[in-house]
């Protein structure tokens, strides 16, 4: 009889499995990670007075979320919509004066004072998307070596059928067999 070994599972790793677990195309994560930060951000006006520490630690989770909920297609999407998502989250909390150059100044003076926050959110967001994309290139090269088509040398590799092989050893000049005849085969035109 043959003895099965069970791994007992962390009771937070199952709190983790049953959370959502969408699939955002790149698009769809900037703007989820855009709304979030800008609601966020509302909220942060009404109730904490624009507080910058909250809205540093609020956008904290939301550049994690979007660099885990990206599909894997996107995934270097992540690291640069989080940043545009911070600068849209933080112009209601600004504090620009009246006009619209008042507003522009009130918000670049505030990217500059959260530059850390602003920082710290991207490294979270790339640190995040880089693992991701390890552990994606790691199941391919195991699934790959799995179905034996990556690590077989050449001598073990199964020879080519002799129709390919004949099309592939000798090229075919156009008018061989005959003009117009049935070994005769259009070139395409070189560009110069």
């Amino acid at each position: 009889m043959y003895r099965v070994r069970v791994r007992s599972v962390p009771p937070v790793v199952l709190a983790l499995r049953r959370f959502p677990n969408p699939r955002l195309t790149g698009i769809g994560a900037g703007l989820f990670a855009a709304l979030t930060m800008f609601v966020l951000a509302c909220v942060d006006r009404l109730l904490f007075d624009s507080s910058e520490l909250v809205y540093g630690l609020l956008f904290l989770p939301v550049s994690a979320l979007t660099a885990l909920w990206v599909r894997p297609a996107d995934l270097v999407t992540a690291p640069i919509s989080v940043p545009i998502a911070f600068a849209v989250g933080v112009f209601p909390i600004s504090g620009g004066s009246e006009g619209l150059g008042g507003q522009i100044m009130g918000l670049v003076t505030a990217l500059a004072v959260h530059a850390g926050w602003l920082y710290g959110g991207t490294l979270i967001a790339g640190l995040i998307a880089s693992v991701r994309k390890v552990r994606q290139m790691r199941a391919r090269r195991r699934y790959v070596l799995a179905q034996g088509r990556g690590g077989a040398p050449a001598s073990e590799r199964a020879p080519r059928s002799a129709a390919s092989a004949a099309v592939t050893a000798k090229p075919v000049r156009a008018g061989a067999g005959g003009a117009g005849g049935a070994g005769a085969v259009a070139r395409r035109p070189q560009r110069p």
